[in-house]
């Protein structure tokens, strides 16, 4: 990097930022040359990867330093050597070969996401009993859509500062392809707040399912509380030791009493039933 800082006469706080990692995505102009941060998605082995690609764009060159696993740029290479409607092969179309191979592969990601939102709203729908194992993988989902959109609204940012400050770069027979970067990445932030908002309130349905079973379980521990409280305020009457009751000296007074004390139970258990507390 030293060599290549020396050989390009790049700023030394542009080398600094390209060698370290976990840089703000941005787009910094120096004397000679434009330095661009940029973070990169990808799938690796079904799990989203982030990493981050940082670029010296000078009048005759477009140096990528790709930080974290990628698929390399082989695509853009094959593209450089066919050019479109007699493009030229200089610094502008390189650099848009390069941002065009980066917001492409937020698309797969993306899909993986949709999937993956489907296959947890599936088993929400489907009756799959409420946990915490399903909340702890919605949360989960939610960060990992929350780091993408991290990664990919800046594209937009960085996009439009080139087509509106960096004529050179966004040369006039290249600007309808940067201005279709910048629709891509749009619809790739749109996308992700969508997602974002169904996984949210997949979430707070979750929750509420929990909430209801909560309160199910509750109603039917007050509901047999109720049955078993009838008989035995019955029955305590019993232990007072009263001098006067009369149906002590009644022969029948204890089948009736136990009669009765299990007919209001059964009417108040019909009743508790049929309201679903029990």
């Amino acid at each position: 990097m030293t060599r290549l800082g020396d050989e390009l006469g790049l700023h030394a706080l542009a080398l600094e930022d390209a060698i370290s990692t976990h840089q703000r995505p941005k787009l910094e102009e120096y004397e000679g040359h434009v330095f661009i941060a940029t973070r990169t998605v990808q799938l690796w082995e079904a799990r989203m990867e982030i990493g981050e690609t940082h670029m010296f764009v000078g009048s005759n060159y477009v140096v990528a330093i790709r930080h974290g696993s990628g698929s390399g740029y082989q695509r853009v290479s094959d593209r450089l050597q066919r050019r479109p409607n007699g493009i030229k092969a200089a610094t502008p179309y390189a650099l848009y070969l390069v941002l065009d191979l980066i917001v492409d592969q937020f698309r797969p990601v993306i899909e993986s996401m949709q999937d993956r939102f489907h296959s947890l709203e599936s088993q929400l729908m489907g009756g799959a009993k409420p946990g915490r194992d399903m909340l702890e993988r919605l949360y989960e989902m939610k960060r990992d859509l929350t780091a993408l959109r991290d990664a990919a609204e800046p594209m937009q940012e960085i996009t439009q500062n080139l087509i509106r400050l960096h004529p050179e770069l966004s040369t006039k027979e290249l600007k309808a392809y940067y201005r279709d970067i910048h629709d891509h990445a749009v619809r790739v932030s749109a996308a992700i707040d969508r997602l974002r908002a169904s996984t949210s309130d997949a979430m707070q349905f979750h929750l509420a399912s929990l909430s209801v079973k909560q309160n199910e379980s509750v109603q039917k521990l007050a509901g047999w509380g109720a049955l078993l409280a009838l008989p035995t305020v019955v029955f305590s009457l019993y232990g007072m030791n009263f001098e006067f009751m009369p149906e002590l000296k009644w022969p029948w007074a204890y089948p009736v009493v136990l009669l009765a004390t299990g007919a209001a139970v059964l009417v108040l258990y019909r009743r508790l039933k049929r309201r679903g507390w029990l």
